[in-house]
């Protein structure tokens, strides 16, 4: 491999120098910010709220934990643990992307979650000391990290022993009557969406590829036993286009 190649990733099907990639992802969701709970809606008819609910209901956390929310955009996950956490619980609402913990910040407000703090920090660079959350949640994010490996290894640390990891992605359908349809849909009606309602069809299908850029369900299972993750399962969603990975430290 040439030392050209070695310092190149993937931004969707293009590939891109490595250290141009976060500022490229930041931009996407620049754009996309003001109608991204709009757009998540329109692109999965709703369901995306059901994912959620899932992910958190195999949280297992009790009153007084503590919660990182990486790349957590507008606070869906966060608002939902913060009644479990209650009030001597504490969830920290973090992203790469101001403009979109702007907006976390104001819905988390607007539905009186006044124990959700926002702190803008990268995935593999994560400005938080060892052994300090009970669980740490990522979702539809970790496929925009550029060094995957290294962020997971920032959420090994940050984890206490015994803490938990869950990590919602989109994943690829088994059913290869399904994946035809969800390619369809991915690549033909989504940006056309994003086009139509967010001015933006370019980010939706960088978005589309992104999906297919990322690991398999075995290969991020391997991933994260990689770096000393135990237990380490996945549940597969909606015929597999979203997959929850489950680990712990």
């Amino acid at each position: 491999m040439s030392k050209n190649e070695n310092n190149e990733t993937n931004f969707g099907y293009k590939n891109v120098n490595k250290t141009e990639k976060p500022e490229m992802v930041k931009g996407v969701f620049d754009s996309v910010a003001e109608n991204y709970d709009l757009m998540n809606d329109l692109m999965s008819l709703g369901i995306h709220r059901l994912w959620k609910r899932g992910t958190i209901e195999l949280s297992n956390l009790k009153q007084g934990d503590s919660v990182l929310d990486v790349a957590g955009g507008t606070g869906d996950l966060s608002i939902l643990m913060s009644d479990l956490v209650g009030k001597s619980g504490e969830i920290i609402l973090s992203d790469i992307n101001e403009k979109m913990l702007k907006l976390g910040k104001a819905r988390s407000l607007d539905k009186n979650k006044l124990n959700i703090k926002t702190a803008v920090a990268d995935a593999e660079n994560l400005p938080f000391p060892d052994n300090r959350f009970n669980c740490i949640t990522i979702g539809f994010g970790i496929r925009n990290v550029t060094n995957k490996l290294k962020a997971l290894k920032n959420f090994y640390r940050c984890l206490k022993p015994g803490g938990r990891l869950l990590v919602l992605e989109f994943s690829k359908p088994e059913s290869p009557l399904i994946s035809d349809l969800y390619d369809f849909y991915s690549f033909k009606i989504l940006p056309k969406l994003g086009k139509f309602f967010a001015q933006d069809e370019e980010s939706y299908q960088y978005l589309a590829e992104s999906i297919r850029m990322h690991p398999s369900q075995e290969e991020f299972k391997q991933m994260l036993e990689s770096v000393n993750f135990k237990n380490v399962s996945y549940d597969i969603m909606t015929a597999g286009i979203v997959t929850l990975h489950i680990a712990e430290k």
